[in-house]
């Protein structure tokens, strides 16, 4: 009704300030759509150089689209990844190594013993270090916490059992630490730098490459964490996302079991 009336008129942008990227991608993408159909109006009614809509961007949860919010949660989930998979991928392989897993396999403990006695002091040492990294982050680079401690807990405990599981399956399966350092660097550090969404934009990524991400944990723990520290507790969301972590972790534990001898033979 103001452009039929003369008047110039104002558009309203919302976006989501939590995936930085995302925010700032839509943002231009609308103001270079805006800024066209502008042009061709004002062209096609003789009146070059005025431009007869204003958009009006407001920006929710990060206003000002600071990348910090996006970068610290993916450096959150880059040490949690290097303690669950890449650490954890040499503690097996160790034991092949040294000769002490044929005397480990000689006692009565199971697969089950064995990877529990393994799996404990890592799962403590990754929920310890994400408790020190979301407290570094609120009280030295100010990041908000608007979610729960529980939420926290929840969520890291699941993508932390995703990433232990791929460690002691690479363990398992490779029996030497060299090669077991390379195939966690190759599978989980490289994979959730890259294909996370810490960094680079999923969604600007090409389909084949987009489907890969589906496959690495890292991908739902820092959609969780970025929403638990700028926005608060969004549960659907939360389960959504730690059901594939929970799914993934599943299936690299029993891939384990399968893989892991229960007696010499």
């Amino acid at each position: 009704q103001q452009l039929l009336g003369g008047d110039k008129a104002s558009i309203q942008l919302i976006t989501d300030g939590v995936e930085t990227n995302t925010a700032t991608i839509l943002e231009n993408y609308v103001l270079g759509v805006v800024g066209v159909w502008a042009n061709h109006r004002s062209r096609d009614r003789g009146q070059n150089g005025i431009t007869p809509v204003n958009v009006e961007s407001r920006v929710y949860f990060n206003p000002e689209l600071d990348t910090k919010y996006s970068l610290i949660p993916g450096s959150i989930v880059l040490i949690m990844a290097i303690i669950g998979t890449l650490l954890t991928s040499l503690v097996v392989a160790r034991e092949w190594e040294r000769g002490t897993m044929e005397a480990m396999l000689a006692t009565p403990i199971g697969p089950l013993d064995m990877l529990l006695g393994k799996l404990v002091p890592y799962y403590i040492l990754g929920i310890g270090s994400n408790a020190v990294c979301v407290f570094i982050a609120v009280q030295l680079f100010h990041l908000p916490f608007r979610g729960s401690a529980f939420s926290l807990f929840f969520i890291s405990s699941v993508f932390l059992l995703a990433s232990l599981g791929m460690g002691f399956w690479i363990s398992t399966l490779t029996k030497n630490q060299f090669l077991a350092s390379q195939m966690a660097l190759a599978l989980a550090f490289l994979p959730n730098f890259i294909l996370s969404g810490a960094i680079f934009e999923i969604n600007s990524m090409p389909p084949a490459i987009r489907a890969i991400t589906y496959l690495f944990p890292a991908r739902y723990y820092v959609t969780c964490l970025q929403t638990l520290l700028m926005t608060g507790d969004v549960w659907p969301l939360y389960l959504r996302n730690t059901a594939c972590m929970a799914v993934i972790a599943i299936v690299y534990f029993v891939a384990t079991f399968r893989i892991t001898p229960e007696r010499l033979e």
